[in-house]
């Protein structure tokens, strides 16, 4: 039975695949050879790649089920771990089609949403040159926002920006900041160039988030086609190609000369065989850049009004940060080149930084009221751990939090943040 629905649902995590079109037909005529150089993905029969900087990255998880834009309205985990890998799957074509999103959005319970990018997630940082770089970002916030225009008062986004040279992301920023469906830049919180995002290089960025009124909209990715120590990804995936499923088999028999064993044992190893940082790098991501940039580098401190909302990676690990700070900033001397407060826990009340999260996660069902006013809810779609806001609502239900509680972190909280104005265009007499 569809749990009742009294409240306006904002989905605050959700993801575009970028097509073939954005580069042929968005990109401008004269980036496009460059462009597909820098940057590209292949959705091939036999095979998928991403091409970075000219380097062919192939997948290396089974391309049979495209994890990225595998889930459907009505799927359920189980089933998709049930999925044949001998038999290719299609992707769901609400990835990079409005009009699909849109219905799925329907049956999911969402009234709207908010849009992060893919393989510009997972590639474009890396891109070296900052002038193809910059065509890039306008040709992908060309293409979103016209994907956006299908349903203006519905579907957001975030804005890619080229922060390989800060003068073009400057001004990119500026220039999406008048277009309403971009409510946020997307950031990645990793290295690049050897800098991280608590590098002085990165606070014209920040002031001009907080001079527009834009969410700094942060979002890790898994880093599998990236270079060792931009993120925890790709050290996570070096450690998983070490590891392995140990056997230990015995030689059985009366010794070599009898034709049997020497009694010794023998270790067989087994590949682990699937990717580990889509499981393991978001929360790594977001915890170093919460506790590194907007607590320890005091950026929270210096931008006051900026907002930031911190996707795909959970919140309740937020609790650990606060004590660790606690616990730091007393004993250790404050070297600090810009000031840091002492008062973590003070600092995080007042500041405007909200984190995602879903419904399955128990801190949040066990402490509503502490978490309540500082994150927003995340549906993950279309990748293959989705869950829609009908599952969100039931599970947030059954652990007896109040609705008006559950309406906040459903929706409440994100609208707000994003400054847009709530609809309720899904029921449960629509569904």
């Amino acid at each position: 039975m569809t749990p009742r629905k009294r409240f306006a649902i904002f989905d605050s995590d959700t993801h575009v695949i970028e097509p073939r079109d954005l580069w042929e037909k968005f990109l401008d005529p004269e980036y496009r050879v460059l462009g597909k150089s820098a940057l590209w993905r292949e959705e091939g029969k036999f095979g998928c790649y991403l091409k970075i900087n000219g380097t062919v990255f192939r997948d290396t998880d089974n391309v049979n089920i495209p994890r990225h834009a595998i889930w459907r309205p009505g799927m359920t985990w189980d089933a998709i771990g049930d999925l044949d890998p001998q038999t290719r799957h299609a992707m769901n074509e609400g990835a990079w089609n409005p009009e699909v999103r849109l219905r799925d959005m329907n049956a999911m319970g969402v009234d709207q949403a908010f849009l992060y990018p893919s393989w510009f997630a997972e590639g474009f940082p890396l891109v070296k040159d900052p002038d193809v770089a910059y065509a890039l970002a306008r040709a992908y916030n060309d293409w979103i926002a016209d994907f956006c225009k299908t349903a203006p008062n519905r579907l957001f986004a975030a804005a890619v920006l080229p922060l390989q040279n800060m003068e073009f992301a400057v001004e990119e920023l500026r220039r999406v900041a008048k277009i309403s469906c971009f409510r946020g830049a997307f950031i990645r919180p990793m290295f690049v160039e050897g800098r991280y995002l608590n590098h002085p290089y990165y606070e014209p960025l920040w002031a001009e988030l907080a001079d527009l009124a834009m969410v700094a909209a942060v979002h890790a990715t898994p880093g599998l086609n990236n270079p060792e120590w931009t993120s925890h990804g790709p050290f996570i995936e070096k450690m998983k190609d070490r590891l392995t499923q140990v056997q230990l088999r015995g030689n059985a028999g009366g010794g070599p000369f009898t034709g049997g064993g020497s009694g010794a044992f023998t270790v067989n190893g087994t590949p682990l065989g699937h990717s580990l940082s889509p499981i393991l790098g978001y929360w790594l991501d977001n915890y170093l850049f919460v506790a590194s940039t907007l607590l320890g580098y005091g950026v929270m401190n210096r931008y006051p009004t900026m907002k930031v909302v911190v996707a795909h990676g959970k919140a309740t690990w937020m609790e650990e940060v606060l004590e660790k700070f606690e616990a730091s900033t007393r004993v250790m001397a404050l070297q600090h080149y810009y000031p840091v407060r002492t008062d973590t826990e003070e600092l995080w009340k007042a500041g405007r930084v909200l984190l995602g999260f879903d419904a399955d996660e128990r801190g949040i069902r066990k402490l509503p009221e502490r978490y309540s006013a500082k994150v927003v809810w995340g549906s993950r779609y279309p990748r293959d751990d989705t869950s829609g806001a009908w599952d969100a609502i039931e599970i947030l239900s059954q652990a007896n939090v109040e609705e008006s509680c559950v309406a906040r972190m459903l929706g409440g909280n994100a609208v707000q943040q994003f400054g847009i104005e709530p609809i309720q265009c899904v029921d449960n007499e629509s569904v």
